[in-house]
């Protein structure tokens, strides 16, 4: 029995190409709910090794090098560390098969996805919390890899160092290079992401293993300078923490790690989409996330380890775990700027894939008719500069509010779809139905909208941000999970228990629910 269901009250039209890809649009669906991004693709052709490198490319960033070396310095023993990035993984493994199957099974993106729990036109709320997160993520990747280019410049320019004073040659709290870099890697990804998706598939297909094969090469030369006597798997300052801090902190980092990728894994769905078979997802989940990113995690503390001996540390005595200034510092030309490029690409890479596809088609799901996908990311764009990521990411209390207050929404979205796709509508999705405005719809519910979603939104949302301003810097580690089991329970018991008078403008007859469930 196939799991996909369609009304066949439809008739295909030709197929309609796009910078996302090629879709076919019927005579049925509705213009405000659809566009040639948004609708069911033609053919899906993404192979294991297409996801593989998708993940590849979202873990190889400044932010992911910087991430796995703290998990290092928590003051818990390595091989608790590593219990922790196996944990952690494996759950992000679990909970991303999850999320693929619904996208990957319609041929559909994350937000029109959510109609199925959210309504056709509720599914805006998810649509712009998430697209909201991606461009203040968007301008933070911008703003750090932009960093690396303004070093590359020094290194070969060193009078051009005074303009990087923000006292003497700054706006809006940026000095003049540090301008030069940011647009410098605007222009690259808005290239990138212009010449649409199969674009974006080569890049990510090249640059992941590219990477990979510059962060061996450095971690080997860093390594071999230092003496393999000189490699710790310890990075915390001081004696490890015993007993129940221990456990704890183990606790907390496979709490940071599930977080870390919290956000490409709620829209995950924009890439799985594109997936030939689940199974084909899958595959490339298991290779691109257990495997991948245990690889990396070691080949992080390895280089970082080695870099202290051979680099020396920080003004402030630190470790320096930041690849950009690792590679800065080390005293051969050819291999700074071999590295400090391959991690501005690398940045790239996480960018376009994290935050410019999602908003892309968030924000292209609001308006249909008037946003197209590439509109979309432009947008999303435009507003992470507007945001001025530098002084965000400089201010540590205005970071922390402003991320982790975003962040906590997407627990609850995530347990919402779960919730929704596997109890509720027991894995079925009426594809047709994504695309209609008839009161008579499946996901019609309440003028378009599933009142359930939205409380059970709003409360799990409620409850993680009460977490970030009012509780301790260790229990917001666990808000997405607080979020994700709140939005899971609520939503899940309002579909059980509340009269259908509640949720649907007009109740769905006992066939009709068969139809869907059955």
């Amino acid at each position: 029995m196939t799991e996909t269901i369609s009304t066949g009250d439809a008739v295909a039209e030709p197929t309609h190409a796009s910078a996302a890809g090629e879709s076919v649009i019927k005579l049925g669906y509705h213009q405000n709910l659809t566009n040639s991004d948004l609708a069911p693709l033609k053919k899906q052709s993404w192979t294991s090794y297409n996801i593989f490198a998708f993940w590849m490319s979202d873990v190889h960033s400044v932010g992911g090098y910087v991430f796995a070396g703290s998990l290092f310095a928590l003051g818990i023993s390595a091989w608790q560390v590593l219990i922790a990035l196996l944990v952690g993984i494996f759950m992000v493994y679990f909970l991303c098969n999850l999320v693929a199957r619904p996208s990957q099974q319609a041929g559909v993106p994350y937000p029109v996805t959510t109609r199925v729990a959210f309504g056709v036109r509720g599914a805006n709320l998810p649509a712009i919390l998430r697209g909201l997160i991606a461009v203040a993520w968007y301008g933070i990747q911008t703003y750090l890899a932009s960093v690396a280019f303004g070093l590359l410049a020094i290194k070969f320019w060193p009078s051009i160092a005074k303009f990087d004073s923000v006292d003497d040659y700054g706006f809006l709290g940026l000095s003049l290079l540090g301008w030069g870099g940011f647009i410098l890697m605007w222009v690259l990804q808005a290239i990138v992401f212009w010449n649409g998706m199969e674009t974006i598939r080569k890049f990510i297909d090249f640059c992941g293993p590219a990477v990979y094969v510059v962060m061996v090469i450095l971690a080997g030369y860093l390594i071999y300078k230092a003496g393999w006597s000189n490699v710790h798997f310890d990075l915390s300052a001081g004696p490890n923490k015993t007993g129940w801090a221990s456990f704890t902190a183990l606790l907390s980092a496979i709490a940071l790690v599930v977080s870390y990728f919290s956000g490409p894994m709620l829209n995950f769905g924009d890439f799985s989409r594109y997936g030939k078979s689940f199974s084909a997802v899958k595959k490339g989940n298991f290779l691109g996330l257990p495997v991948n990113f245990l690889f990396f995690s070691i080949l992080v503390v390895c280089t970082v380890s080695a870099g202290a001996t051979v680099i020396g540390r920080d003004s402030d005595g630190n470790i320096i775990t930041d690849p950009v200034h690792i590679v800065d510092r080390i005293d051969n030309t050819t291999a700074a700027v071999l590295g400090v490029l391959t991690f501005a690409i690398a940045t790239i890479g996480i960018n376009i894939v994290a935050n410019f596809v999602s908003p892309a088609f968030d924000f292209s799901n609001v308006a249909p008719t008037k946003i197209t996908w590439r509109m979309g990311g432009m947008i999303a764009a435009v507003g992470s500069v507007l945001i001025t990521p530098w002084n965000l990411f400089n201010n540590p209390s205005a970071i922390h509010y402003t991320l982790d207050t975003l962040g906590a929404v997407i627990g609850p979205l995530f347990g919402v779809l779960i919730a929704d796709f596997y109890l509720v509508k027991k894995k079925k999705i009426v594809v047709d139905d994504l695309f209609s405005m008839s009161p008579t719809a499946t996901y019609w519910f309440r003028k378009g909208v599933n009142p359930v979603a939205v409380i059970a939104t709003v409360i799990a949302a409620i409850a993680g941000i009460a977490i970030v301003i009012e509780g301790t810097t260790y229990m917001a580690s666990y808000t997405w999970f607080v979020g994700a089991g709140l939005g899971f329970a609520i939503y899940w018991l309002g579909m059980r228990f509340l009269p259908p008078t509640f949720i649907y403008e007009n109740p769905p007859t006992v066939e009709a629910t068969e139809k869907v469930v059955a």
